[in-house]
């Protein structure tokens, strides 16, 4: 079966002149839980990745399936999950790259130590903050499509860190226009990261120009509900169960494991 970052490779590679092409695959491998081949059962937080060179390079062997990992080892061999993001933050300043989904047709690539490094660099760009009146709000006509899916990705990844979020088109008291989206009834730990996924899908959609501002309102603010009134809604899905943690290295995002 065909993944998400199965496509999004194919179309990469189907135009590879196009840039957004190009944006959209890093976005999909920074978002994707993968899985990395161990030679070994981890050791508290370090972990010891199997590798393969290829032109004086190091590659880890990563996989977007489970299953994918053990048609390649052909063995009960032990691995961890994390993601994309989370093993550039891995391996930064370490000079490796990945070895994706090796053996699966249509869907391995290698990605190398200086895409590794931009993606890194790319993911760290944070929002600025700024203050601005709104004078007006009116219905988000003229925002690209791209961005658009991008928010609504990213949202939907979101779950249980707010209520909804609703984009409108703005104009501020100095005459400047451009977009908002109005976040409701945000968990307050949570607005950091939200503003960053926020940043990510207009940076990865390949608008060159633009902004999205983005505020954390409660639902019955009246501001908020002005932006209601003309704006594009997003509901937010439910949380998931989490699942109970358990001893792999991976299962905590901030905290990516340690190679050795």
């Amino acid at each position: 079966m065909q993944t998400e970052l199965d496509s999004a490779l194919h179309q990469m590679n189907a135009a590879p002149e196009s840039d957004v092409a190009r944006l959209k695959f890093y976005e999909r491998l920074a978002d994707t839980e993968l899985f990395i081949l161990l030679e070994e059962e981890p050791e508290g937080d370090n972990i010891k990745p199997e590798t393969v060179d290829y032109a004086d390079l190091t590659f880890l062997l990563v996989f977007d399936r489970e299953e994918r990992l053990a048609d390649f080892a052909k063995r009960s061999a032990p691995y961890v999950s994390l993601s994309g993001r989370g093993i550039a933050q891995m391996v930064a300043g370490q000079g490796v790259g990945l070895a994706l989904n090796i053996g699966v047709e249509g869907g391995e690539t290698l990605v190398d130590p200086t895409a590794m490094e931009w993606l890194l660099g790319t993911l760290a760009e944070r929002p600025d903050f700024t203050e601005a009146r709104p004078v007006e709000l009116f219905a988000p006509k003229g925002l690209p499509e791209a961005v658009v899916v991008g928010i609504d990705r990213k949202l939907a990844a979101s779950a249980g860190l707010a209520k909804a979020a609703i984009l409108v088109g703005v104009v501020y008291d100095s005459g400047a226009r451009g977009f908002m989206l109005v976040v409701l009834d945000a968990l307050p730990e949570a607005q950091s990261a939200l503003a960053n996924a926020m940043n990510e899908a207009l940076t990865f959609s390949g608008v060159e120009a633009g902004s999205l501002d983005v505020v954390f309102l409660g639902a019955d603010d009246d501001f908020a509900q002005r932006a209601a009134r003309v704006g594009l809604r997003f509901d937010m899905p439910e949380p998931e169960v989490p699942a109970t943690p358990g001893a792999n290295p991976g299962m905590d995002p901030s905290k990516p494991p340690r190679i050795r």
